[in-house]
């Protein structure tokens, strides 16, 4: 369903990506696990539009889209969940869900709109008790919540997570990550997950890519990688270091 074919990406004279290859098959849950400033998060703003790539190609349903604009990105069907929620503190949870769905109020009208509204709140009960409530004023927990929400408006085929778990207590990381399974399962969403927390995002991801230094150092299921002595070693609490030196 995507996939990235070569590409290298830079912050003006900085390479940061370098000969990325990926791909995400369509219901999957893949992540992206590495060390801070390994690049992850640029893959995600590279697939975006956000920061496009200089050379390679990347192809959603064998479509190429490298050189499209984010918002021609949306529109084909792949949002993204930025790193830090990214909410808005005076707008209201309802305020947020209706602007996730701006793309469509032309297409699908307002009638069906308010239906994914509702959607969004059974998915995540704890938004309708808050859903008149300033979201500057919601607990880190229900702002992902909200942020999440707020990206399947667009309905998207391809949801693009950015650290999910950051700054949130573990029976709250535990939740999000039922929540990212239940949409894989329940409604099919495929989803790129990046993520620091590498047991969650593993224990969650079918496949997984470790990012080190703008390149892909290894890939294998889930299970492999959880495995791999060499992953475990670096990522899985015994000892925090960039695996390849």
């Amino acid at each position: 369903m995507l996939r990235l074919q070569n590409i290298n990406t830079y912050y003006g004279d900085i390479h940061v990506l370098k000969n990325v290859s990926l791909h995400v098959a369509e219901g999957e849950i893949v992540a992206l696990i590495g060390a801070n400033g390994a690049g992850k998060t640029t893959i995600l703003n590279t697939i975006c539009g956000i920061t496009p790539a200089a050379s390679g190609s990347i192809l959603y349903g064998g479509d190429d889209i490298t050189q499209l604009p984010p918002d021609r990105i949306v529109h084909k069907g792949i949002a993204q969940v930025p790193e830090g929620r990214q909410i808005f503190p005076p707008l209201t949870v309802i305020d947020h869900l209706q602007l996730g769905a701006y793309i469509r109020y032309r297409t699908d009208g307002k009638d069906a709109i308010a239906q994914d509204i509702e959607r969004m709140l059974i998915l995540f009960p704890r938004l309708r008790e808050r859903q008149h409530q300033y979201a500057g004023t919601l607990s880190g927990g229900e702002q992902q919540m909200l942020a999440i929400a707020r990206a399947l408006m667009s309905r998207p085929r391809v949801l693009l997570l950015d650290e999910p778990s950051m700054g949130l207590a573990p029976l709250v990381v535990q939740d999000i990550f039922t929540t990212i399974a239940r949409l894989r399962d329940e409604q099919r969403t495929t989803v790129l997950l990046v993520e620091q927390n590498a047991k969650a995002a593993l224990n969650c991801a079918d496949r997984g890519y470790v990012v080190e230094t703008g390149k892909i150092m290894l890939e294998g299921t889930a299970q492999e990688l959880r495995e791999n002595h060499e992953v475990q070693r670096a990522y899985l609490g015994r000892q925090k270091r960039p695996i390849w030196e």
